[in-house]
């Protein structure tokens, strides 16, 4: 079987992007390592539950600190984890994170509203970026990210699982390889029922909404799918509990995309309903992946046979990690960097001004 990241390559996953690759001077002064040492920047569920567990199985990068505002978590994950005070810090002394070679990667975990701020200042301290997605709130913001890391040299990527999870790139080769012939529509969908209400994700000021984060899954999945940009959207969103989702904050969100090709999505996430799945009818056949977002059991069937993978890792976020620390070391690109996180924010950008104005809204 083709190589994850050979096949990547080939099925243009990441094709027109341009990675930074890590600094020649930083290799060249530093000791060359086994393992790069990774912080975590936040320790909400994402790092407690998916995160440090998945560090625990890398074999290409290790959890090295964490940056908190909450001491008690501090003090916990010290034990734990036997993270030494020196590799631990708050919000208020992060930038000195600059002077401790035991981290090499600053993983942002923070409500995206934070992203821009905390991906710079890494990137200013001299550290390799991960940021979980979506990448901001804004392109403009996305783009600040991207500058940052360029012109301090630093390696960017955003934390989509997905590139790195076999099931998906093979059903991605086997679109590639036309195996249902030219892709013509696509549905996909990923949603959850949230009963919080005070969540970030309830916060629109902190990022919240349900398009930037269930709704990149959908916007990716489309995009894999066609291999191809969208050029205009129209889209709808509406709520059922409208105290908790209001002025412009969305529970659900449908959008439709056209593709160059002519290929149409028709995309749909919500935090108010369960739903999960990607659909792609082509010229010879058709594809459906259910689960297609989950943390596992990608399962493919298409007109010529079924989709499944026969190796699962118990974290996708241990390749992920493994992935991007092993791009780091090796001066290679990043399976996800900043540029795809861009695009992702562009799309959603444009699908919001398509939900207020009711029309068709062009993507440049």
């Amino acid at each position: 079987m083709t190589s994850r990241r050979s096949f990547l390559h080939a099925a243009t996953l990441t094709a027109a992007t341009t990675a930074i690759a890590p600094n020649s001077l930083w290799a060249a002064t530093r000791p060359a390592k086994d393992k790069l040492g990774v912080a975590l920047v936040g320790l909400g569920y994402y790092s407690t539950d998916l995160l440090a567990p998945a560090l625990q199985k890398t074999k290409n990068c290790y959890l090295a600190g964490i940056v908190t505002g909450t001491p008690e978590k501090a003090e916990k994950w010290k034990k734990q984890y036997n993270i030494p005070d020196k590799n631990i810090y708050s919000y208020q002394t992060f930038d000195q994170i600059a002077n401790n070679p035991d981290i090499d990667v600053v993983y942002v975990v923070l409500p995206p509203s934070m992203h821009e701020e905390y991906v710079i200042r890494a990137a200013k301290a001299g550290k390799h970026v991960w940021v979980e997605k979506p990448m901001a709130v804004t392109a403009k913001e996305c783009q600040n990210m991207i500058d940052a890391c360029a012109k301090n040299k630093r390696s960017l990527a955003v934390g989509y699982r997905l590139h790195h999870e076999p099931n998906t790139q093979e059903y991605v080769k086997t679109l590639r390889d036309g195996k249902i012939g030219k892709v013509l529509m696509v549905s996909c969908a990923a949603g959850y029922y949230d009963a919080r209400t005070t969540h970030w994700k309830q916060k629109k000021e902190m990022g919240g909404g349900v398009m930037y984060d269930m709704g990149v899954y959908v916007l990716q999945g489309a995009r894999l799918a066609t291999g191809e940009e969208p050029i205009a959207v129209t889209a709808q969103q509406y709520t059922t509990r409208p105290d908790v989702y209001k002025n412009g904050l969305d529970e659900t969100t449908m959008a439709q995309l056209v593709f160059p090709s002519g290929a149409r999505a028709a995309v749909q996430t919500s935090y108010g309903m369960n739903m999960n799945f990607l659909d792609v009818t082509g010229s010879k056949g058709k594809m459906r992946i259910e689960p297609y977002s989950a943390y596992n059991g990608q399962k493919g069937i298409w007109s010529g046979g079924t989709i499944e993978h026969p190796y699962e890792v118990p974290y996708q976020q241990t390749q992920q990690m493994d992935d991007d620390a092993a791009a780091i070391m090796n001066n290679k690109p990043v399976l996800a960097p900043g540029e795809e996180g861009l695009r992702d924010i562009k799309i959603v950008e444009a699908i919001y001004a398509a939900a207020r104005s009711g029309r068709e809204v062009k993507i440049g």
